[in-house]
């Protein structure tokens, strides 16, 4: 078996290749620093202090890879630091190659390309599909365009597709509502370090996107209130007694406004397109025109556009 043909097989054994760009990156800095320190790796010397991060594993360190390769646009904005599962990964590949090299002789810029062609199929995955069935209700169109964001997620084994896709549905329909006023951010951009107090600000009203309520978004509309802004939450179906549950433990669930994601965007395409079959489509359309560009402009991962189907 040649090496691609290993390669192949060890990223299928890990579920490396549909799990976005976090394991990419890992990949990409792995490989260049057995290119640059030579073989075999030692994995406790590649991780940060405290071992929850993997040395060089940045957006720049990664970029600088693929520009070797005449790729200029972003894998990922973090390059996959954010992700608790990276230094996992990385153990698994420098086995993976220290004992490919007991083995064989083996070519550093055969398996670098290899992982760069990775990339390139990364960037040119398929998009979510919206299937507009006019039998069918707006809820369930748009729910069924959530659930393959949910499934996408949960194959990738972390990546979060659904909170994603949410965000920047939520943002184009506000777009749509108010005129393209709206400021946008990656969904991996926190709020605290980028000065946002919510993933929208649209007056006093501070509005949080999310697929799974916690305490810290609670905490999040504690301070909005302090700062006399009007919290809201979009999330989905199951998120909102959740949601509820922790607003109501906390003291301020009758100052929290908490709506359902697919009623919250169902609602609109109704309003927006004067409740009319032809304006539901057109808007339902407007919709997904201005949900990617927002991708386009706020995220490097080309799988999260959509596609209107029939």
């Amino acid at each position: 078996m040649d090496v691609t043909a290993r390669l192949q097989q060890f990223a299928e054994a890990n579920n490396l290749l549909r799990r976005g760009p976090g394991p990419l990156s890992v990949a990409l800095v792995i490989t260049r620093h057995a290119k640059n320190s030579g073989l075999p790796i030692h994995p406790e010397k590649l991780l940060t202090k405290g071992g929850g991060q993997v040395k060089g594993l940045g957006k720049s360190g990664v970029q600088a890879i693929l520009r070797d390769h005449s790729i200029t646009r972003v894998l990922s904005e973090e390059g996959g630091r954010t992700s608790r599962g990276t230094p996992k990964i990385m153990r698994a590949y420098a086995e993976f190659l220290n004992k490919l090299s007991t083995k064989d002789s083996i070519d550093l810029n055969t398996i670098e390309k290899w992982w760069v062609d990775r990339v390139r199929e990364h960037f040119a995955a398929k998009p979510f599909v919206l299937r507009f069935d006019p039998a069918k209700s707006i809820r369930t169109i748009v729910g069924d365009l959530l659930a393959q964001a949910q499934k996408r997620q949960a194959e990738a084994g972390g990546t979060m597709f659904a909170g994603t896709v949410l965000q920047h549905l939520v943002g184009a329909k506000l777009d749509l509502l108010l005129g393209g006023a709206i400021e946008h951010h990656g969904a991996s951009v926190a709020d605290r370090p980028s000065g946002r107090g919510a993933d929208f600000l649209i007056g006093d009203v501070a509005m949080h996107v999310t697929v799974t309520p916690g305490e810290g978004l609670v905490r999040k509309c504690e301070r909005n209130l302090q700062s006399g802004l009007r919290p809201v939450i979009v999330t989905i179906l199951k998120g909102v007694p959740i949601a509820s549950g922790l607003a109501d433990q906390s003291g301020v669930a009758d100052r929290i406004d908490i709506f359902e994601a697919e009623q919250f965007l169902a609602g609109n395409l109704y309003e927006l397109g004067k409740f009319a079959a032809k304006g539901r489509l057109a808007t339902a359309k407007q919709l997904i025109e201005r949900y990617n560009a927002i991708v386009a402009e706020c995220e490097s991962d080309p799988s999260l556009r959509v596609n209107m189907g029939e």
